[in-house]
């Protein structure tokens, strides 16, 4: 099916005509790909609630918490935990967006399709799977740790002092997007620190870096502007998720100020959860894309 936003999108830069994106993206999971999903620690889901908002979040588990039993089905042996927005969406079949990465060798693979919840599960009929290259995913070792205190901060509105240091610092994060009747998408955008602008304590801007061209965030935002973002902590395990409304902007003045930049996306925040130990897992960092921009 045609993808409305992700072609607007191709049209304007004149690198598509529609017939990448979504719509050439198969449904089933490939034999190679049931393996790679058997021995990864981390994915990242996203979905709309109820009045229309996105959210996105971490789910982690030991290797094996993710398979693929058949080439139409992923099991993901995990729900979001307490306090996060997705919590308790899927009691009833809804639309998910799933990123798998795996930091060491930063492969990764998106898996959007239907998902509900199956006992402390979730179950996803795939309908688009595909992987992505490694372009500005920064390298990452697990480490071991004790089990974390699980602690959900107050939501709120707007960023607090050290929330918008942790941004400043960030070199990673995910972001939801959704449009009606076309699918959820999750997404990583990554660079060296200082890549995300925080613009105020309800605003964000982030640069948009050379990617896949299939302009599937992007065309996503062309349809709905509301989106959501995550960050996590991976020293400490804590978690940030936000959600809001972005706005493209192809100002090539304004993109020219960050290096490497083909458009800027500006965020305005509605709401802010922070989650200690939300991640539930430690990383240790090792080296930077060679991709960042600097």
């Amino acid at each position: 099916m045609l993808h409305p936003g992700e072609y607007a999108v191709q049209r304007r830069t004149g690198l598509g005509d529609g017939s990448r994106g979504s719509v050439a993206v198969g449904a089933d999971v490939p034999a190679v790909a049931a393996e790679f999903l058997a021995d990864r620690r981390l994915a990242v889901i996203a979905a709309v609630d109820d009045s229309g908002t996105p959210w996105i979040g971490p789910v982690t588990g030991p290797p094996g918490f993710l398979a693929a039993p058949d080439a139409r089905t992923v099991v993901v042996d995990r729900l979001p935990g307490a306090g996060d927005p997705l919590a308790g969406l899927f009691g009833a079949e809804r639309e998910i967006g799933m990123l798998v990465i795996d930091p060491p060798t930063r492969r990764r693979m998106r898996v959007n399709g239907r998902a509900r919840r199956d006992g402390d599960g979730l179950v996803v009929r795939t309908e688009q799977v595909y992987s992505n290259c490694p372009k500005h995913l920064q390298v990452r070792t697990f480490r071991d740790s004790p089990p974390m205190e699980r602690k959900v901060a107050p939501a709120a509105t707007t960023l607090t002092a050290a929330q918008q240091r942790w941004i400043t610092a960030a070199d990673t994060f995910f972001v939801g997007t959704y449009a009606d009747g076309l699918g959820v998408d999750a997404s990583h955008r990554g660079g060296n620190p200082g890549f995300v602008g925080v613009l105020g304590e309800g605003r964000l801007a982030w640069p948009d870096y050379v990617g896949n061209t299939m302009f599937m965030t992007l065309g996503n935002l062309e349809l709905e502007p509301r989106c959501a973002l995550v960050f996590l902590d991976w020293e400490s395990g804590d978690v940030l998720q936000l959600t809001g409304r972005a706005r493209v902007d192809g100002d090539e003045d304004r993109a020219a100020a960050f290096p490497g930049a083909q458009r800027v996306i500006d965020f305005e925040i509605g709401e802010v959860v922070e989650i200690t130990g939300g991640l539930g897992q430690r990383w240790e960092f090792v080296e930077y894309s060679r991709f960042n921009p600097r």
